[in-house]
């Protein structure tokens, strides 16, 4: 199971990295969301740096992520992009940044991982100063008692012991709506064939 895991890991590696298939697919809804952040941005487990080359110039953008090759992999995507960049070793259930801190949290395709979703949620409200945005696209369960959340129920287990970490039927926007956020815009879509297997995605902005 752990080279199969090493396996899933490589390759999702090379499909969401900066201009991979994923990051080619989801490119038209990132520019549209991260174009109008400003300030600071901190990015929960950015990888390798995908979202930076759709960010607006002038920005200061922190990355918190556990993998120490894609923490290289990010800050030398920033210095190719030209963006102002820090990347922070840590968890999005234990941001490493003071409260009040950033304008602008972003969540690419990373909360179907983390292990407890509700307090990376808190964590996002905490470091979030008053107004900041919370922008976010990921991949979710498919709404109760449809045949695709039946189907992605019984995929859910092998998927998670071959990836490590994913956790597809995971009810994430329900979670960031009661999270309490001030307002939460979500909009559904397909995440499309080959992308993340039998997964509807969202694409949205939280207001702290």
């Amino acid at each position: 199971m752990r080279v199969v895991q090493e396996a899933t890991w490589s390759a999702a590696r090379w499909a969401l990295g900066a201009g991979g298939p994923v990051d080619q697919y989801l490119a038209s809804r990132k520019r549209v969301i991260l174009s109008a952040l400003r300030g600071h941005i901190l990015e929960i487990g950015p990888g390798e740096g995908a979202s930076l080359r759709h960010l607006p110039p002038g920005v200061r953008w922190t990355g918190v992520e556990p993998d120490p090759v894609s923490r290289a992999s990010a800050l030398r995507e920033a210095r190719r992009v030209g963006i102002e960049a820090m990347v922070l070793d840590g968890r999005a259930e234990a941001l490493p940044v003071g409260d009040r801190s950033v304008d602008a949290v972003v969540s690419t395709l990373v909360l179907c991982s983390v292990d407890d979703l509700g307090e990376a949620l808190r964590e996002v409200r905490r470091v979030l100063r008053p107004g900041g945005r919370f922008v976010f696209i990921e991949h979710v369960g498919a709404p109760h008692g449809t045949r695709l959340r039946g189907f992605q129920e019984r995929l859910a287990p092998w998927w998670l012991g071959v990836t490590g970490e994913c956790r597809m039927a995971r009810d994430t926007e329900a979670a960031i709506r009661e999270a309490g956020f001030g307002q939460v815009e979500v909009e559904r879509f397909s995440m499309g064939p080959g992308v993340i297997p039998v997964s509807p995605g969202i694409c949205g902005v939280a207001m702290a």
